[in-house]
């Protein structure tokens, strides 16, 4: 009884927050609420005896991925007023598809697709969760696992590259011009 009600409170908070991440006005406070998602979604995992991917929730992507975008965020300098222009014009396609997702949910609610899920019960301490992923993650993913390293690197690459800007006021080294320079142009002999 008390891990049910453990799993309507984070279950009913991450709804909250979701709800938050999207009708919130300010895009650092939509982050802030994204990050109180990711925690609850971290509590439900560790009530599925899933303590690996919810350690993984919390430390990749509240801990590295939301600090990044709250970086990102604020660096961008969001124009608010220009983002909410265009907010009546696209409002009919977001309804529509909004609808489409709604009479989705419900028909698959109606399907009875959620109430046929087995209860596996608690596996208890036989079972070491980061061992299983480690060992499925190792051997049978290892071309999709480098794959993906690749592709996170070759991304964060780019928001490096993007996210650099240039100033006037800075002084910069030109090393082509440093390198050449000719001694008899460096030194000056002085007679005294």
């Amino acid at each position: 009884m008390l891990e049910l009600g453990f799993f309507y409170l984070f279950a009913g908070l991450a709804v909250v927050a979701a709800l938050g991440v999207i009708t919130a006005r300010n895009p650092v406070h939509s982050v802030m609420w994204l990050i109180f998602c990711f925690f609850n979604a971290a509590g439900l995992f560790f009530l599925l005896d899933a303590e690996f991917i919810g350690i993984l929730l919390i430390l990749v992507y509240v801990g590295a991925v939301m600090v990044l975008f709250m970086f990102v965020v604020m660096m961008l300098h969001v124009n608010l007023a220009a983002l909410r222009e265009g907010f009546l014009r696209y409002l009919p396609l977001g309804g529509a598809i909004a609808a489409a997702l709604l009479a989705e949910i419900v028909a698959a609610g109606f399907s009875g697709v959620f109430t046929r899920v087995p209860n596996p019960g608690h596996s208890g301490g036989q079972v070491n969760n980061t061992v299983e992923i480690g060992k499925v993650l190792y051997t049978k993913y290892l071309l999709g696992f480098e794959v993906a390293a690749v592709i996170l690197l070759v991304a964060l690459v780019g928001a490096v590259v993007l996210t650099i800007r240039k100033r006037k006021d800075a002084k910069y080294q030109n090393i082509a011009r440093q390198v050449a320079v000719k001694p008899s142009e460096r030194l000056r002999k002085v007679r005294m």
